[in-house]
């Protein structure tokens, strides 16, 4: 059995963003020489996340909003959380978004449904921040 472990970096401009990143994983995929097992993708900051769906900016504009009306990142006061940081909101956005995706690999590719693509979630940007993109199979 194969094993591929890296890290790829994200540094947005903004504090929050939605980055498609699936052209980085099937790199990742490729350079793995994984055609059959599972491929593990997280972000490793608890203010980002990685999730799936459709690459359609109506719908990333339909998650910002979305998330702002659960999760608004003002007033800072409102978050027992900030004190040093102000970044309570995010916390709260990267749990309803989610850590991880888990995608099955067939015959050297992403297992995906129609439409389906992998994003990064960006909830308290503009600093370097890891996503670990862990393959195993054979």
């Amino acid at each position: 059995m194969k094993s591929y472990r890296k890290e790829l970096w994200m540094d947005t401009d903004s504090r929050r963003a939605y980055l498609n990143i699936t052209p980085q994983i099937n790199e990742c995929l490729k350079e793995s020489g994984v055609k059959e097992g599972l491929l593990l993708c997280n972000a490793m900051h608890i203010t980002a996340s990685v999730f799936i769906n459709d690459d359609e900016s109506g719908l990333h504009a339909d998650f910002d909003r979305w998330l702002e009306k659960l999760a608004p990142e003002k007033p800072y006061s409102q978050y027992q959380h900030n004190g040093f940081e102000d970044n309570g909101d995010a916390h709260l956005k990267r749990s309803i978004m989610g850590r991880e995706v888990v995608v099955a690999v067939t015959n050297g590719k992403l297992d995906f449904g129609p439409w389906e693509q992998i994003f990064y979630g960006e909830f308290d940007g503009k600093r370097a921040k890891r996503i670990l993109v862990k393959i195993i199979g054979e």
